[in-house]
């Protein structure tokens, strides 16, 4: 059907990583380059009386502390509308609020005299606090405000026990439902608070310009934020700011926001005139960013027949010391709950709560993979409960096709026009054997296998008919050289797993111009569009959908100087264009006649007819955010000696619609269960009583999956839906974070399933499987 979608082809990427010649911001240099250094607060709750600088100052290094910083108070996140934006941070603090919180800065020629001066400066403390670790305490009347008042939009508002945001809905009459109901559940849920463990830790290198510019290379999801941010601390023009995308290694949401080191390292370069580069170690990185901890209390109730009559969900997330972007995830953690099951009637209370942590930030799924481990806990619960199968009570209250979707929360609602979720079911079904899995009343001896589903979903982005609380557009520009090849140009960053490569599949469906003839061009604020950020796995449904825009005003402008090259009277509509096997490139033509012209040919016509550049420039919003469902089916094994578990078979599935590339669908769903897996087992980070981090070594006391914990293809199948999304560029949608949202759900199920036991917090490690067995005498 196509000719360059869905065939699997070379990465343009590929050789540069393969061969380590790819830049990243690390990489960088530039003449005369400053290397900063940044002084983090040993306290985890304290008031800072004077700092003393004066030795930094005697070794020649340039020295900043928060008198030297515009005291403005700013969100690093600007993917929220202003009015509605909780701003708590500055780019350095005299009331630090977490351990690791930056206090001052100083930049040297040498990495050594940068270290030497940064560890002169002394600080003189007002008072040190007892921090406060839990967010129910921190909520307890009398507890110590971590923050008195904050800003939001424009105006100050005073923080009452420690709550930095709320968010109630309700719809419908709760109590009846659960009245009318003849079953109730009532849960807990923990989760635990993990790093996101991204390959490139972050960095930043400012360079000033003649003239009062600057030029900033960072790692970042999102270069106009960036600008934004910068000319609003520092009261610089956008004009004088120009930050170059340079690839990043990885992020899974750790740089949707503006991090801390780019307004130091800023500062530094506009004090000192030089440029300044700052590199985050690892041990640095891990104290820059987690997730949120969640705590849910959710309960559900449902007639005999299986047909769901309410839920209650309560969410009171612990946001850590700073707000990076807690309001808009209490939306979405509604939105993610309303969008799985059509519970009629609902009641929600979402709180996000200040604590002397790390603060948090998006981590692959923004909350989705989260609730979702919950809700298809406890639809498995119920399932049992009602003694009707899992997949059956699943079908039956899904929110599927025609159907209304919470796609980012309350303020941005669609109508369903996609579902492939009772294929994925089916398919998986048969392949896991689902028929004969076995009560776990049935199962004995040391080695019990035990076979979970889950299902679950996340959007393409955060478009929605009617412009809400979410900023969500994006663009690109796409010319025709004079030799036929093309130039994309696209603020839209790439994670790594080829969201750009979908983009020039687009291109070339549409032109007919083999992939390898669109050049990914050098992108920057100064020569492109606006887009948000890549996040709400938005990068091929959103940016995608303006790549193929801008293609088909290329391609109508190329029929337009075909036309004058015929000399014939020929409507441009009457053209088509296609690639051409013999001639290897592009060619316009008309059926049923000779008219066969090459594209390169056309662009070397108008460069010598003066007739112009043929290009497009397009700044496109998606109006809907089309679920991108997925489906695990996961065989487990549990060895109830140790508490180990380990993966046996997953069949993955995944409604992508048009797959524009099979082959990173593939990688999602390997990637996805793979962090799922890190978060069911092994990932959190653990704080000492003084609020210092237990341990930040990444071998010894953080664990993430390896290749020793993934499966071979044959034990791993992944299945997708025959579907289209009429919304999405060629019928297509997003992938990246659904590919992991239900896959906990799944790998929690299949542990019930093979000893009986269900865990309500994550990660469960092997002792808390050990001591539940133990406590039921499964074990001595």
């Amino acid at each position: 059907m196509y000719s360059f979608i869905g065939k699997r082809s070379i990465r343009k990427d590929a050789l540069p990583k393969t061969s380590g010649t790819i830049k990243f911001v690390n990489d960088l240099e530039a003449p005369g380059m400053l290397i900063g250094r940044i002084l983090r607060s040993p306290y985890a709750f304290a008031d800072i009386r004077r700092i003393d600088a004066s030795e930094a100052e005697r070794l020649g290094a340039v020295v900043l502390t928060p008198d030297d910083i515009p005291q403005k108070p700013f969100n690093p996140r600007l993917v929220s509308i202003h009015e509605v934006t909780y701003k708590d941070t500055y780019v350095l603090t005299k009331k630090p609020r977490y351990i690791g919180d930056a206090i001052a800065a100083v930049a040297a020629p040498s990495e050594e005299l940068a270290q030497r001066a940064i560890e002169s400066i002394r600080i003189e403390y007002e008072r040190i606090y007892e921090p406060i670790l839990d967010p129910f305490k921190a909520m307890e009347p009398g507890s110590p405000l971590i923050h008195e008042r904050i800003m939001k939009g424009s105006e100050w508002v005073n923080v009452e026990r420690n709550i930095a945001a709320t968010l109630n809905y309700v719809e419908g009459d709760v109590d009846k439902a659960f009245r009318e109901s003849d079953i109730v559940i009532e849960r807990r849920f923990k989760t635990g608070k993990r790093y996101h463990m991204q390959l490139e830790p972050k960095s930043v290198l400012c360079v000033p310009e003649p003239g009062g510019k600057l030029t900033i290379y960072t790692t970042t999801q999102t270069i106009h934020n960036t600008r934004i941010l910068i000319s609003q601390i520092f009261d610089i023009p956008l004009s004088k700011v120009n930050v170059v995308k340079v690839p990043i290694g990885g992020s899974f949401g750790s740089s949707i926001q503006v991090n801390y080191l780019v307004p130091i390292a800023v500062a530094l370069c506009l004090k000192s005139g030089k440029p300044v580069k700052i590199s985050y170690t690892r041990e640095e990185d891990i104290l820059d960013h987690s997730n949120f901890v969640f705590h849910f209390r959710m309960k559900i109730g449902a007639r005999r027949d299986g047909v769901l009559m309410g839920a209650e969900f309560e969410n009171i997330l612990d946001v850590g010391a700073h707000q990076v972007q807690p309001y808009p995830l209490l939306g979405t953690s509604l939105g993610w709950f309303v969008s799985m099951y059509k519970w009629r009637n609902i009641r929600y209370i979402g709180k996000a709560v200040y604590t002397n942590k790390v603060p948090a930030c998006a981590l692959r799924g923004y909350g989705a993979p989260e609730v979702q481990w919950a809700v298809e806990t406890m639809m498995d619960e119920l399932a049992e409960e009602l003694e009707i199968d899992p997949i059956e009570l699943r079908l039956k209250n899904y929110v599927g096709r025609g159907e209304i979707f919470w796609g980012q929360g309350p303020t941005v609602k669609s109508v369903i026009k996609s579902d492939g979720v009772p294929e994925l079911l089916e398919k998986g079904r048969k392949l896991i054997g689902w028929e004969k899995r076995s009560h776990p009343s049935r199962k004995k001896g040391r080695y019990r296998r035990g076979i979970g589903l889950a299902r679950g979903f996340h959007t393409s982005g955060a478009g929605g008919p009617i412009s809400g609380e979410v900023i969500d557009y994006t663009g690109c520009i796409l010319k025709l050289n004079e030799d036929g090849t093309l130039d994309y140009i696209t603020a839209l960053q790439d994670h790594g797993g080829g969201t750009l490569d979908a983009h020039v599949k687009i291109i070339s469906e549409v032109l007919g111009v083999p992939p390898e003839l669109v050049n990914l061009a050098t992108a920057s604020t100064e020569n492109t569009p606006y887009d948000v950020c890549t996040h709400a796995s938005r990068g091929t449904y959103a940016g995608g959908e303006a790549a193929r825009r801008a293609a088909e005003i290329v391609r109508s402008k190329i029929f337009e100087y075909a036309a004058r090259i015929v000399g014939r009277v020929v409507n441009p509509e009457a053209f088509k264009i296609k690639y051409d096997e013999e001639l290897k490139q592009a060619i316009v033509y008309v059926e049923g006649t000779d008219i066969k012209i090459p594209l390169s040919e056309i662009a070397r016509i108008a460069w010598q007819k003066n007739w112009g550049t043929i290009g497009a420039f397009v700044s496109y919003r998606a109006t809907s955010a089309p679920p991108s469902f997925t489906v695990y089916f996961v065989e487990v094994e549990v060895d109830t000696w140790t508490g180990k578990v380990r993966p046996i078979r997953v069949i993955a599935g995944a409604d992508v619609g048009t797959s524009i590339n099979p082959d990173m669908v593939e990688g999602q769903l390997h990637g996805g269960f793979a962090m799922a897996w890190g978060m069911a087992f092994t990932e959190n980070t653990v704080y000492e009583e003084n609020g210092e981090l237990a341990g930040r070594g990444l071998i010894t006391d953080y664990k993430i999956p390896t290749i020793a914990d993934t499966l071979s293809p044959e034990d791993f199948i992944v299945i997708t839906a025959d579907t289209y999304e009429p919304t999405g560029p060629f019928g297509a949608k997003g992938l990246g974070e659904a590919a992991m949202n239900p896959a906990v759900g799944a790998i929690t199920n299949a542990i019930y399933n093979a000893i009986g036991v269900r865990f309500y917090e994550l990660p469960i490690t092997p002792d808390k499987i050990v001591k539940a067995l133990r406590e039921r005498g499964e074990i001595p």
